[in-house]
């Protein structure tokens, strides 16, 4: 089966909900799995997450595999404060945090 690839730009929220409804539930109606690119999502609020979770129900109702990748960090951060990664499914990869710089002489 193939995979088509879908990405999201902007804001994933109640303002956009409706737009990204319509081409998420198109695409979902295609034989083939899909691959649903975040790495342009810039905030995502409970509309737009519960937009996520009728994708998958519905790519699960129709025996297609979805699967979310290069997930922003705005989707990160709300998956990670509702403990959402296990319920999606997909690899999360979380960004590399920046060290603090280490100064002075070693001994």
């Amino acid at each position: 089966m193939s995979t088509r690839v879908l990405r999201i730009d902007g804001e994933l929220t109640i303002y956009r909900v409706d737009e990204i409804k319509a081409l998420l539930l198109a695409a979902l109606a295609e034989p083939s799995d899909l691959e649903l690119d975040l790495s342009g999502v810039s905030e995502l609020d409970t509309a737009g997450l519960q937009l996520l979770m009728l994708a998958k129900k519905t790519a699960l109702a129709g025996s297609h595999a979805l699967h979310l990748v290069a997930h922003s960090t705005a989707v990160t951060g709300v998956f990670e404060l509702l403990d959402l990664a296990g319920y999606f499914g997909d690899p999360l990869v979380l960004p590399h945090a920046p060290q603090p710089a280490i100064t002075g002489q070693s001994a």
